[in-house]
């Protein structure tokens, strides 16, 4: 039974850092049927500043209480840290750089399994990208080349975090729903959710709900379709049509 909660960003408006996605972790990670007693941290998504850091950084903002949070980086056996963990926790970044060294690491088919074994995943922007099948509809610069675009598939649709509709005035590049549409023309078959700051998915098994009180999209080749805010969206965690 899957159990993931994706969030689209760390921050939205002017809550501050984690501070929309605090309760939600809290929530999600109270709800566990045996409730986790360890998290592990992956901060491999990051770049300007360093792992310790990004790790201080979410444990003063989460403060998970009588949850401890450990850091993937401080394992001498990092696909045994993912194999014992109770809960994962995935933070934002970089999703080339993540996906690159989560291939170096050898820990995409472990997490992939392990995951769909039940154990928690938590992620936000980089992090929740990567819950689809390919990094495709990230937002991020292509910093360093991974060696395959293929993520977790830990749900049947792409993911685009950060969503935000229209261009600002005087912007003559392409509008996210315009990339998002391009990369439907070459991709058909696909489905991108893309999730505006401050919103998440929450999966549980077969149900799906969007959390938030701001409605997302649904991006196909067919058009684009709201997804209503705080409603359940089961019928998009079928049969997984993405390559």
């Amino acid at each position: 039974m899957s159990r993931l909660l994706l969030l689209s960003s760390a921050m939205a408006g002017d809550t501050g850092y984690l501070g929309y996605a605090r309760p939600l972790i809290r929530d999600f990670l109270g709800a566990i049927p045996t409730p986790a007693t360890q998290a592990l941290f992956i901060p491999h998504s990051s770049v300007s500043r360093s792992f310790d850091t990004y790790l201080e950084n979410v444990r003063t903002a989460l403060d998970l209480g009588g949850i401890t949070l450990e850091s993937l980086h401080d394992s001498d056996d990092p696909g045994a840290a993912i194999c014992h963990a109770e809960a994962l926790i995935v933070g934002g970044g970089n999703t080339f750089a993540l996906v690159s060294r989560l291939y170096e690491l050898g820990l995409m088919d472990i997490i992939r399994k392990r995951v769909g074994e039940g154990l928690p995943y938590i992620g936000w922007s980089a992090g929740a990208n990567i819950a689809g099948p390919t990094l495709c509809t990230t937002n991020d610069m292509p910093i360093v080349e991974p060696p395959s675009f293929r993520t977790l598939e830990l749900v049947p649709f792409q993911i685009n975090p950060h969503f935000t509709a229209g261009k600002s005035a005087g912007h003559h590049g392409e509008s996210r729903e315009e990339r998002l549409t391009e990369y439907l023309r070459l991709n058909p078959e696909s489905r991108v959710i893309a999730l505006p700051e401050g919103t998440a998915l929450q999966r549980e098994g077969d149900r799906l709900e969007l959390l938030g009180d701001q409605d997302a999209w649904l991006f196909t080749a067919q058009g684009v379709q709201v997804l209503p805010a705080g409603q359940p969206c089961n019928g998009l965690i079928g049969a997984n049509r993405d390559p």
